[in-house]
Parts: C-alpha cells; structure tokens; sequence
C-alpha cells in the first residue's frame, strides 16, 4: 500500500502541532545551548580544569536553554493554532503574528515599552523567515519546473586530427603511412612479390 505524497512544508495538524513544536523547540535549545555552554565553560574555567568546567556549564545551563525554548515553543504554537482556526486559512501571516504575539507576552513582566519592543522583533524576525521560506520554495519549484535539455556532443575531428598529426610525425608515422598506401597482388607467376617491393 504506497502512501500519499505529501507537501514539502507539510505541518500536522493543529493540536499535534503543539507538542511536535514543543519537542523540536526544545531539542534545538538543549543542543544548542550545549555547545554554547560548552564553549563558555572551556573558555572561562582556569587552566587544569577546563574539561570539567565545560561539561559542569553544560549540565547546569543547557536544560535551562532548552526549557526556554520550549516555552517559546508552545506559545508561539498556540498562538498560530488559534488564528488558524480564527482566520480559517493557513497563511504567513499567522506566523508572523504569532510571531508578535510570542515575543510581546514573554516580555509583558517587563513593562509595556519593552513588551512592544520584544512583539515588533518577533514579527519582523518571523516576517523574514516567511518571506526566506516562500523564496526558497518559489526558487525550488521552478527549478523542478525546467525542462531538461540535454545536448548531444559532436566530437570533435581538428582536435583529433591534430593530435594525431603531432603525435604521428614521432610515434606513429609509419603505421599511419601503412593505413594510407595499398598493396596489389602481384600477377601468378611474377617472381619478385608485389608491386610495392618492387618498388622499394
């Protein structure tokens, strides 16, 4: 039994699509934030002691990375799930607005300035990554879209002819004169061979 073909920017659907963000979110943070975490404590431990300063800044930063993310995660998730079922139509925009909504309400303890701020970044950073996606895949499609030309090679006969002279006149040249000449048989009864010794 084949299964379907499915999309390229196939997502599930909505409320799986919460949890699927939550663990990739949080997946990316954790490795992420590991090899950050691992640098930082390699980089700042004193000298004997770097191996373990650096896997100590892993184990205590990197779950925190990863949560925070997940966090970003699942909002950012609900907040598109909602204007899909709002707007009944799955679009960029959703995802930028998300986007907004995401950054506004994790920064909403701060203040109303820094809120704003923490929204517009978050749109604009999701706005670039739609608009990065949506060209890379009109870009895809219409390479998919070319028909294939392919070319038949005609060889080429000065090169060959070429070389042949030049390698001839040191190599080959009395093969080549071989090929060129003819030998006749020379007539029942003629005690000397051909024609050709003869004249030689």
């Amino acid at each position: 039994m084949a299964t379907p073909e499915l999309p390229e920017n196939f997502r599930e659907p909505c409320p799986d699509r919460i949890l699927d963000d939550i663990g990739g979110a949080f997946g990316m943070g954790a490795v992420g934030g590991s090899a950050f975490h691992f640098i930082k404590g390699l980089y700042n431990s004193p000298g004997g002691h770097r191996l373990s300063g650096a896997f100590q800044g892993v184990r205590m930063n990197a779950p925190r990375v990863g949560g925070s993310f997940a966090v970003w995660g699942s909002l950012f998730s609900t907040f598109d799930c909602t204007l899909v079922y709002a707007r009944q139509k799955e679009d960029p925009w959703n995802s930028i607005v998300a986007g907004a909504a995401t950054g506004g309400l994790l920064q909403v303890r701060q203040g109303l300035r820094a809120s704003s701020r923490s929204a517009l970044a978050g749109g604009v950073l999701l706005a670039l990554i739609e608009g990065l996606g949506i060209t890379f895949n009109k870009f895809m499609s219409r390479q998919q879209d070319m028909p294939l030309v392919i070319e038949d090679q005609i060889p080429d006969k000065s090169s060959e002819t070429m070389s042949s002279s030049w390698f001839g006149g040191w190599f080959g040249g009395k093969k080549e004169e071989e090929a060129k000449g003819f030998k006749t048989e020379s007539p029942v009864g003629m005690p000397f061979g051909t024609a050709e010794e003869i004249l030689l």
